[in-house]
């Protein structure tokens, strides 16, 4: 896909003085609504993470439905309203790839023209080589693998050898898997952290992700302690420019990871989805002003990822009920949007991320309803729609602002 154009802003909004005093802006990560014109391209041909699932069974959105999700295409048992309490539409990924980086990247106005490199052989040899060096053990694995699988597979072998697993997938990752008990998280992550060092050019994955795990053999479950490292976005993102403008920004979840903490005033990790929707609650009770940013990564980590349909459905009826208790909240001044950063579909062979759309739903008390936004070229889209409306622009997007405030 060719690069988004330049940057558009239809109303001024100087300073801190736009329509909307706070936005929340929630990812539901993985929660992709169809693929992409080139999914194929990608091994994607036929992915519909929403659509397949919505088929699975009926589901319980009542607050997704009102705010228009069903209206951005068709989705089995979900009935459209005619006028959605808010706007709703699609955004394409304009750079190139599929991963979380790039999602979350392109969102905060960074497109990347080429991929994050994936390794569907492992990794070079002479890399490998270069690490065991650096942490002064030797590794297993180095293969692609499901990350509950290769732990059940190599499990045995680490608690009795003490080497670490490294293994990959279809995305950008360096991932590393240790016992608890046998390697101790602290130690995990200042492997994670050498590895990061390493992986320069032309081996410079999206991220580093260690995963501890415990258990027994046979029975070995991974913990809440994973963490991200990704790469430092090479230019200033939607946070960075934030915060130099004095607009206070506040992750929740994973956020803090994917822009290597930059431009965040508070952040706070989260072990669940329902942790993180609890946080967000937290926050908005807390701050009054600016951008309150959310990932919520268990569709991705425990569904998608698993091929698990059902708890993929179940996962969207919790988030719902979140979501309901957000709109609640909200004032006059204030606006959510609900996005995500790629697709990850449990109803197809893959266990990998899919190209595909991803929904758009932006609600107001006083906002536009029932407006279409449509397709929109980029992810990009978001993040510049919400530089305007602090009174700032980002190299890319085209912002939907006016479209969220013609009843103001």
């Amino acid at each position: 896909m060719a690069a988004p154009g330049p940057a558009r802003s239809r109303t001024p909004c100087p300073g801190n003085g736009g329509p909307f005093r706070r936005v929340a802006l929630i990812v539901l990560d993985s929660v992709g609504i169809g693929e992409m014109p080139d999914a194929a391209a990608y091994g994607d041909a036929g992915s519909d993470t929403l659509g397949h699932v919505a088929a699975s069974r009926p589901l319980r959105l009542p607050t997704l439905v009102r705010l228009g999700l069903a209206n951005i295409k068709p989705l089995a048992h979900l009935e459209p309203p005619a006028r959605p309490a808010g706007a709703y539409g699609k955004a394409a990924i304009a750079s190139n790839g599929k991963d979380t980086t790039t999602g979350h990247w392109e969102m905060a106005g960074l497109y990347l023209e080429h991929a994050f490199p994936t390794y569907p052989n492992g990794f070079p040899g002479e890399l490998i080589e270069r690490f065991e060096a650096a942490i002064g053990r030797r590794v297993l694995g180095n293969k692609p693998a499901s990350g509950t699988e290769i732990i059940q597979e190599l499990g045995a072998e680490h608690l009795r050898s003490g080497s670490p697993i490294v293994y990959t997938s279809a995305d950008s990752v360096f991932q590393v898997a240790a016992h608890e008990e046998v390697i101790p998280v602290e130690e995990l992550y200042r492997i994670c952290r050498i590895a990061r060092e390493l992986l320069v050019p032309p081996h410079q994955v999206g991220r580093v992700i260690a995963r501890p795990f415990v258990g027994q053999p046979g029975n070995f479950t991974r913990t809440e302690r994973r963490k991200d490292l990704a790469i430092e976005p090479p230019v200033p993102t939607l946070l960075d420019r934030l915060s130099e403008g004095g607009v206070f920004t506040c992750g929740i979840g994973m956020i803090v990871d994917h822009y290597c903490g930059r431009g965040l005033a508070a952040h706070t990790k989260t072990r669940s989805n329902a942790d993180g929707i609890a946080k967000t609650l937290a926050a908005l009770e807390e701050h009054s002003t600016g951008l309150l940013f959310t990932n919520l990564v268990d569709f991705d980590m425990l569904y998608g990822h698993r091929n698990n349909v059902e708890g993929y459905a179940r996962a969207l009826e919790e988030a719902d009920e979140g979501l309901g208790r957000m709109v609640a909240k909200l004032g006059p001044d204030d606006l959510l949007v609900v996005t995500a950063d790629h697709g990850c579909d449990p109803a197809t062979p893959s266990t990998d991320h899919s190209r595909e759309y991803v929904p758009v739903l932006a609600y107001s008390p006083t906002g536009a309803a029932g407006v279409n936004l449509g397709t929109r070229g980029s992810l990009a889209d978001t993040g510049q729609t919400i530089a305007e409306n602090f009174g700032l622009n980002l190299p890319f997007g085209s912002s939907f602002l006016a479209d969220l405030t013609s009843r103001r």
